[in-house]
């Protein structure tokens, strides 16, 4: 029998980006990428597993925002479009590097990479979420949810807007995925007091906080947090191992950044003619990377790099996840022997470092699954909801207000460079929830409009915008989405409330911000008013 328990949290998400507008748009790559490096490689990673009869659990958070984009017509024929090119480009150096022992091997790496990314998309036709859903009732993954579009909970400020993000996240998620979610990933873990309430209304069971919002709870924890806590309200609180985030995450110590595995910021984009290879960027004649690199990290810092070789990488993942067993298995016994009881150990990734950032992410965890099924017996794989399940006693405490962002706290997502959006963003709640409550029933056309504006207004609210801003990346795009979306949002509310909602004009916002077409504004009604809202005829998806 194990002695403890391992669960590894997979957390997918991406803001909202569909620009109709543009044949071609640098931030839809953002989306093509994390689907031909990330997704499609783990799906495949875990069907493979299951058909060979491995034994394996992990979580996966799949945001709103990103389910509406692998759901979108639009972006799933853009994707292909992305992807023929990128195969194209493949054959090119193929002929390009024929003869070279170094790069002839790695060009037709990367073309079984994108046409075996292409089948695996085709299969599904289209809809990766069918593959994720399949896995889910096959077992081997449990889907969580998180906040609509992924805003930042604690500035949220009214209770009322918390509730329509997350309210709205659960319909959403039942209605692609066929059964409601048992948890959910608070975006950024970023927890207040209070918080738990609505998740708890939501028939919610579980959330995951920073590792310092568990260990600083009130009262402290017997456990730490190799346990899940109890809140008040019945809602399972799991903190955030510091060990395994550290084996991984680490730009120091984590094994991303062994100079066997692939350099992340050497790609063919910066390094060949822009005659040759400005045809097949995105978009075109703009160098920005293609996800081809030819090269391994070497060693940190130097301009010179090795060529990448795939067989030491593989060996070299083969050897971190056999690494990671066996820390697991010392960490297991001897929490197990301290607690008199099977700890659980909570392990949080975004999933984009696996295959974006780490190209050999996907194969570490494959072999890890592969050896923590068949070469220990010390530590089990589970899931938040199954270790659950098991009916342990959980201490009652209350979380400490945390965030996993730099310092821990808040001042990542409310600082100078930020800070002026709030302002607008909690008039424009307020005015929506007042308007939510004084139109519980109305005309068809104004329940559009309102329809719209709570999208709108959820669009503003979501945490990439905030975040970029701080990180200086794009700036002046997230500036202007946010500023875009409360435009559109204040001049709905205008016509709505002169009785002058023009059909066209909201027509045209209905097909650019087409996420979620079940929203139902009533969700923002008064606190004191509100009472579940029963999933919409039709709203289901098979």
């Amino acid at each position: 029998m194990a002695q403890g328990f391992l669960a590894i949290v997979l957390h997918a998400h991406l803001p909202y980006v569909r620009h109709p507008e543009h044949r071609r748009s640098l931030e839809e790559k953002w989306f093509f990428e994390a689907i031909t490096e990330c997704y499609i490689p783990l799906l495949m990673v875990f069907e493979q597993l299951h058909a060979e009869g491995i034994d394996y659990r992990l979580t996966f958070s799949l945001s709103p925002t990103l389910v509406a984009m692998l759901e979108d017509p639009l972006l799933q024929e853009r994707y292909r479009d992305y992807l023929r090119g990128l195969q194209e480009l493949t054959r090119l150096e193929k002929e390009r590097t024929a003869g070279d022992p170094d790069f002839a091997p790695l060009a037709e790496l990367y073309r079984k990479h994108f046409d075996d990314a292409a089948a695996y998309f085709d299969r599904f036709n289209g809809r990766l979420t069918g593959a994720f859903r399949s896995l889910a009732e096959k077992g081997c993954l449990e889907l969580i949810t998180t906040a609509s579009t992924h805003a930042y909970l604690p500035l949220l400020v009214q209770r009322e807007n918390i509730y329509a993000q997350l309210a709205n996240a659960v319909q959403y998620h039942q209605a692609i995925f066929g059964e409601p979610p048992r948890g959910i990933w608070l975006p950024e873990c970023a927890y207040d007091r209070g918080l738990e309430e609505i998740p708890a209304e939501l028939g919610l069971q579980y959330f995951i906080t920073a590792t310092h919002g568990l260990l600083y709870a009130s009262p402290r924890p017997k456990y730490g947090v190799y346990s899940p806590i109890l809140t008040k309200s019945g809602v399972a609180v799991f903190g955030r191992d510091p060990e395994t985030s550290k084996q991984v995450w680490s730009s120091q110590e984590g094994y991303p950044g062994d100079y066997d595995y692939r350099e992340f910021y050497r790609d063919i984009a910066y390094d060949l003619p822009l005659d040759y290879i400005g045809p097949h960027l995105h978009p075109p004649g703009m160098r920005s990377d293609t996800g081809i690199k030819y090269y391994r990290i070497t060693r940190e810092g130097l301009e010179y790099k090795e060529p990448y070789r795939p067989e030491k990488a593989r060996e070299k993942a083969a050897q971190h996840a056999g690494n990671f067993m066996f820390n697991r298995e010392q960490q297991v016994k001897y929490l197990a022997a301290a607690m008199g009881r099977p700890p659980i150990i909570v392990a949080p990734y975004d999933t984009e470092l696996f295959g974006h950032w780490w190209f050999e992410g996907p194969q570490w965890l494959d072999y890890l699954c592969r050896k923590i099924a068949c070469d220990q017996q010390h530590v089990k794989m589970i899931t938040p909801g199954e270790y659950l399940d098991l009916g342990y006693p959980l201490q009652i405490a209350t979380p400490n207000p945390s965030s996993w962002g730099d310092k821990g706290y808040h001042e990542f997502w409310l600082n100078g460079s930020n800070d002026w959006l709030y302002r607008h963003l909690h008039k424009a709640a307020a005015e929506m929830i007042a308007l939510a409550t004084a139109h519980t029933e109305t005309d068809k056309l104004t329940e559009r409009a309102l329809g719209q504006a709570a999208r709108e207004l959820i669009l503003a609210q979501s945490s990439d915008w905030p975040f970029i801003m701080t990180a200086g990346t794009m700036v002046e795009y997230a500036r202007n989405r946010v500023k875009n979306h409360l435009i559109r949002f204040r001049e709905l509310i205008r016509q709505i409330k002169e009785n002058a909602i023009d059909p066209h004009w909201l027509g045209e916002l209905e097909q650019t911000d087409n996420l979620f077409p079940h929203l139902d504004y009533r969700l923002y009604r008064n606190m004191e008013t509100t009472v579940p809202v029963e999933m919409p005829a039709g709203a289901s998806i098979p």
